[in-house]
């Protein structure tokens, strides 16, 4: 299909070599993630920062996930613990984020943490991404792509969608492996996982062999997707419905719905990867389609099903 975007690249190294120079005059480039696409900036620098804090329009206490190539650069900026590196050898790069304190002569911008001694940070697997890490001397703040509160981006459409023609540089990645955002685990204390996502507690407990708390009420923001309202589609969404309200649109999973115009079915397999990997898209197609609001169906709290009915709920919050 033919590109009809002025600020989508093809990730040829021509243009992963624009994205280098563009961060690292402080500006801003669209990167794809295999969880969702990222809104990246040069971690050290204040000035990148505060760009990506006023175009998310993302409230200052609410830190950013630091983005590095592997474990060699993360030990400049990062303490790490044994916790961490049983984690980082079976899950990276990955979909997982990892909270940790950060070294006293760190060069992360105060501003990226939130003025916290704690850090969150991600090593991702997408082959573009880690192309750049690999041109690049400095870790990448990069959240998600989109305004504060909405829907993460899991194209480089969407990333046009949110912010138009005041995002400059997009790198086109394709469509995300996953779809949902980075499950975020704090090894500061005991482990506990802060956002659930495609990494699940179960998979965790595997590795570290100790129970894994999931924090269900933050009393204090140390990473993103604590915020109550989050993921929004900027229509109402109820969520555990068995039917659509009048001028609405209803999400199923499973067979046992019926098709029509205003039904979208997240998997008919019933298979839980895949509707969270359409979810985002999916929710995007009925707030474009003019509906009045977003009906879904009970999704099974179990495995993956967790992280979605977590969106689904944020969503839902008014």
């Amino acid at each position: 299909m033919k590109n009809i975007y002025l600020n989508i690249y093809k990730p040829s190294m021509a243009n992963i070599i624009r994205s280098k120079k563009n961060i690292e005059n402080n500006n801003l480039v669209g990167i794809p993630t295999e969880t969702v696409y990222g809104l990246a900036g040069n971690a050290y620098s204040d000035k990148a920062i505060k760009k990506i804090f006023k175009l998310k329009k993302r409230p200052n206490f609410n830190p950013l996930i630091i983005h590095f190539k592997d474990i060699h650069d993360i030990k400049k900026d990062i303490i790490i613990n044994k916790e961490f590196k049983k984690l980082y050898k079976v899950f990276c790069p990955g979909p997982i984020t990892f909270i940790l304190k950060k070294k006293k002569n760190s060069k992360i911008s105060k501003i990226a943490t939130s003025g916290k001694k704690t850090v969150a940070i991600r090593v991702p697997s997408h082959k573009i991404t880690r192309s750049l890490l690999s041109q690049i001397k400095v870790p990448l703040a990069a959240p998600s792509a989109n305004v504060a509160s909405r829907l993460s981006p899991t194209s480089a459409e969407d990333v046009v969608d949110e912010f138009k023609n005041k995002l400059k540089f997009i790198l086109d990645g394709g469509k995300c492996k996953i779809g949902i955002e980075s499950t975020i685990i704090d090894l500061t204390d005991k482990p506990k996982i802060l956002r659930t996502g495609f990494i699940t507690a179960k998979k965790i407990y595997k590795i570290l062999g100790k129970k894994i708390f999931v924090e269900k009420k933050p009393k204090t923001i140390k990473s993103p997707g604590q915020l109550n309202l989050h993921y929004s589609p900027g229509i109402p969404v109820y969520v555990n419905k068995i039917s659509p309200k009048r001028g609405g649109a209803f999400i199923t999973f499973g067979k046992k719905f019926k098709n029509g115009s205003n039904y979208f079915n997240l998997s008919k397999k019933s298979n839980l990867k895949e509707a969270a990997n359409n979810l985002y898209k999916t929710m995007r197609t009925i707030k474009k389609s003019k509906f009045k609001s977003i009906s879904v169906c009970k999704i099974p709290n179990s495995g993956l099903g967790v992280a979605i009915n977590d969106r689904l709920k944020k969503a839902a919050n008014k």
